[in-house]
């Protein structure tokens, strides 16, 4: 009877415990769910964007040991009429402006702070495009012309399968994929469910069937291709992309501080919009760039793939706004415009000819309002005529 019941003890003791490894596995899970569900309620929104790391599974992106890449000051320049209007209402939370690589105008509001770490959201994307034509340069992944299955395999059979790399850079996969950020049974809002409970997002990729038209034929913003950019370079290399960033990218850029991607549950990147880090150093891609990829003394990424990455090669249709590799070009761009853009007001604007770069970072919940990119675009060109 005795061994019973010390049989029964431990059990029991066993059960308690599995319960409460569950039950925390499951606050874990329901706090990331919770998250997702309030990150952009009006409360939360700056200080989520500020602190994606508090909410979500992350891995840093080491900036190495090499010196800042410095953005001197110079006299602050006057902005232009309706500047603090256009602050106010687009929710603006900090903006760096440069002219020639100096800083005349920097601002941090709503409470946050120059060191927040802030999400970029699509901005990343850009990031990944300036990885991928530095390992296609060293010959890591032979052309734009494979098809994404030559190094992704997972994706046989898929709505993937047939796309080559260069459709997928230029959003023109022609994978069905609901990118409706106010529909919570959108493709992209199921995507972020997938992320905040520790799913996995290559399988959410593998799991896309359908097709709305050949690959390279038409032009529709898919985030989830981005993604599958990763998943390309991930079977090329049989590195992580955090470490290849840091390597190739984030380490010669000369950072102020040390980025963080978010993660899903198998510590996979989400590299089409989970990479944080300031604003400052979001000015510096797009000084990078302005630069055709050198920056402090070193090419860092090829200039053919700046120029190439920043024309509007993308089948999009007439009228309307120009893509490149995970580049945008305005409608009406002057020579050297150009931006990487990401949801809720997030935007490096360059313009290469006036050497001017506006790095923003928001929380603009109106950032889907007829006219609002619109009216960013149209104040990103005041600053740079003002200069």
């Amino acid at each position: 009877m005795r061994r019973i019941l010390i049989w029964g003890g431990r059990i029991v003791a066993g059960l308690a415990l599995t319960a409460l490894l569950v039950g925390l596995w499951k606050r874990e899970a329901i706090v990331r769910l919770w998250a997702v569900n309030t990150l952009f309620d009006e409360s939360r929104i700056v200080e989520n964007f500020s602190a994606m790391d508090r909410a979500f599974l992350s891995v840093p992106v080491p900036r190495g040991d090499g010196p800042v890449t410095p953005l001197p000051p110079r006299r602050p320049a006057d902005m232009p009429d309706g500047f603090d209007a256009w602050l106010d209402a687009r929710n603006v939370t900090g903006i760096v402006v440069l002219k020639d690589g100096t800083v005349v105008h920097e601002d941090y509001r709503l409470g946050t702070r120059a060191e927040d770490r802030r999400i970029s959201w699509s901005i990343a994307k850009s990031f990944l495009s300036a990885l991928l034509g530095v390992l296609l340069e060293e010959g890591a992944i032979a052309s734009l012309d494979a098809p994404v299955t030559d190094y992704a395999p997972g994706l046989a059979g898929t709505a993937y399968d047939g796309a080559r790399l260069r459709d997928v850079l230029q959003m023109a996969s022609g994978v069905v994929f609901d990118e409706d950020y106010l529909d919570p049974n959108s493709d992209i809002n199921r995507m972020g469910r997938v992320l905040a409970l520790g799913g996995s997002m290559d399988g959410f990729a593998a799991a896309l069937r359908d097709s709305f038209a050949a690959p390279g034929t038409e032009w529709r913003y898919v985030s989830i291709d981005t993604h599958v950019i990763g998943m390309v370079i991930r079977g090329a290399t049989g590195r992580s992309i955090p470490e290849l960033l840091s390597e190739k990218i984030v380490a010669p850029m000369g950072l102020d501080s040390e980025p963080y991607y978010l993660t899903d549950g198998e510590g996979t990147a989400f590299v089409l919009g989970g990479l944080n880090m300031t604003t400052r150093d979001y000015a510096r891609l797009g000084l990078l760039y302005a630069r055709d990829g050198r920056l402090g003394g070193r090419q860092i990424v090829p200039e053919g793939w700046v120029r190439a990455s920043t024309a509007a090669s993308a089948p999009t249709d007439p009228g309307e706004i120009g893509y490149g590799f995970h580049w945008w070009v305005p409608l009406g761009a002057a020579e050297g415009e150009f931006m990487a853009r990401g949801i809720y007001g997030q935007y490096v604007w360059v313009d290469r000819t006036r050497g001017v770069v506006v790095a923003v970072n928001a929380a603009d919940r109106r950032f889907r309002d007829p006219g609002v990119h619109e009216s960013n675009v149209a104040m990103f060109r005041a600053i740079a005529a003002a200069l």
